[in-house]
């Protein structure tokens, strides 16, 4: 099957995009479980990565042609087919083609004290990008989905408590209630927090700028002299900058936490800040919500693989540990409480 869908894509590569591909190499290091990515020799040794992207919008593409085009560092513009488009259809998801610039992601290091600072360099050059009214028309707001994820994480808590039959024999299910159990009180903290203080968003908001919406360090390719690329743009949104900078200021991957030394690295590359601790707070909480309701879906799938659904548990776990979103969103908005 996957040999099948490489061969058409290969085939459909070179129709709408009018590139001969000579070799495919599945890239999994990826963590959406709606895209499927290539690394792609072409027949004139170009290297391109090939996807197919079923999650977010096209705007990211458009959002990525368009910072290419402005100049911002570290971000690369995706080719274009033959009538002009970024991305064509294949069995109801994108295909886009990208020069491959790097596979050394910056997750698997080593990132130098340079990369630190042009991440942030890159961050503030894609902040201070012109908001066109094409991008406005694309890009949804930032944490405008917080509704659904609150009731995704309701709806989660109350299977989790009260399982079905059928779920009591598996011993996942056993396992991630009883996670979800040892957090609940924070859980209902999170939830509660995220809807009141979304009026706060509404009454107070920030200037909305690009945002990259999941700019961690598994979105940051490495190369040398200190250069970085940031990839991966489906879920660009328009939104105050702490939507972005609450991945280097809050920490959000618990296995990757990012030191003090390290975020005053980036922060000298971005440049001066005028941080919101209360939409920072919010950001944190709303990806807490959505990253434990979303990779406890996905454990708790039985037409998933058995290996992806371990290393969805494995991510819930980290979720919910000292160093993990959920405790850490939590005491950003308990702080806010204290400095009331």
């Amino acid at each position: 099957m996957a040999q099948d869908v490489a061969r058409q894509v290969v085939d459909q590569v070179r129709t709408s995009f009018g590139l001969e591909l000579s070799t495919m190499e599945s890239v999994t290091s990826g963590a959406d479980q709606y895209a499927r990515l290539w690394l792609a020799e072409a027949a004139d040794g170009g290297r391109y990565a090939v996807k197919l992207s079923g999650g977010g919008t096209r705007a990211g593409l458009v959002v990525t042609a368009f910072l290419a085009e402005q100049g911002v560092p570290g971000i690369v513009a995706p080719l274009r087919a033959d009538d002009g488009r970024l991305s064509v259809d294949h069995d109801g998801r994108r295909l886009s083609v990208v020069p491959w610039v790097s596979g050394q992601r910056a997750l698997g290091g080593p990132m130098t004290s340079a990369h630190w600072r042009a991440y942030g360099e890159l961050l503030a050059a894609v902040h201070a990008a012109p908001v066109t009214d094409e991008l406005s028309r694309l890009l949804p707001a930032g944490g405008a989905a917080y509704p659904s994820i609150v009731t995704a994480t309701r709806a989660m808590a109350a299977r989790l408590r009260d399982p079905a039959p059928a779920d009591l024999a598996n011993p996942l299910v056993a396992e991630l209630a009883g996670v979800w159990s040892a957090v609940a009180d924070r859980l209902g903290v999170l939830t509660r927090e995220v809807e009141r203080r979304a009026v706060d968003q509404r009454d107070r908001p920030g200037a909305n700028v690009v945002c990259h919406g999941d700019p961690h360090l598994g979105n940051l390719l490495l190369g040398g002299d200190g250069q970085v690329w940031l990839i991966d743009w489906d879920d660009a949104v328009l939104a105050p900058p702490e939507c972005d900078l609450m991945f280097v200021l809050g920490g959000v991957l618990a296995f990757a936490p990012i030191t003090g030394e390290q975020q005053q690295a980036v922060l000298a590359g971005y440049g001066r800040t005028d941080v919101d601790p209360v939409r920072l707070a919010w950001f944190l909480a709303v990806r807490a919500l959505d990253d434990l309701s979303d990779w406890t879906r996905q454990a708790l799938d039985l037409d998933a693989e058995p290996a992806d659904r371990s290393q969805a548990a494995r991510i819930v776990r980290g979720l919910v540990s000292q160093a993990g979103l959920v405790t850490l969103a939590d005491a950003a908005l308990r702080d806010l409480d204290r400095r009331r």
